[in-house]
């Protein structure tokens, strides 16, 4: 028999499958590290994550991503300066 699931493993659940999705779009050449989509998704994933660790806390996944967070900002505002210094 499965188990049930709380709203927050359902949350957690979903931010899972989008970093899960954007490593994949990743590894198969559909976006490459500077797409928007591919940074959206670990940024949205690993905040639904948190979301859930807010409930199901763990030490380890915790930080794994806060620095997630941490480095997908990074990331995209360094792109964002890119992209307006060469227009």
């Amino acid at each position: 028999m499965l188990p049930t699931l709380d709203v927050f493993q359902w949350i957690g659940f979903f931010g899972m499958a989008c970093v899960v999705y954007a490593y994949f779009l990743i590894q198969a050449e559909k976006v490459h590290k500077g797409d928007w989509l591919y940074q959206w998704l670990n940024l949205i994933g690993a905040i639904l994550l948190i979301i859930s660790l807010f409930v199901h806390f763990t030490l380890g996944s915790f930080l794994i991503e806060v620095f997630w967070i941490g480095i997908t900002v990074y990331g995209m505002v360094k792109n964002r300066r890119k992209k307006r210094a060469n227009p």
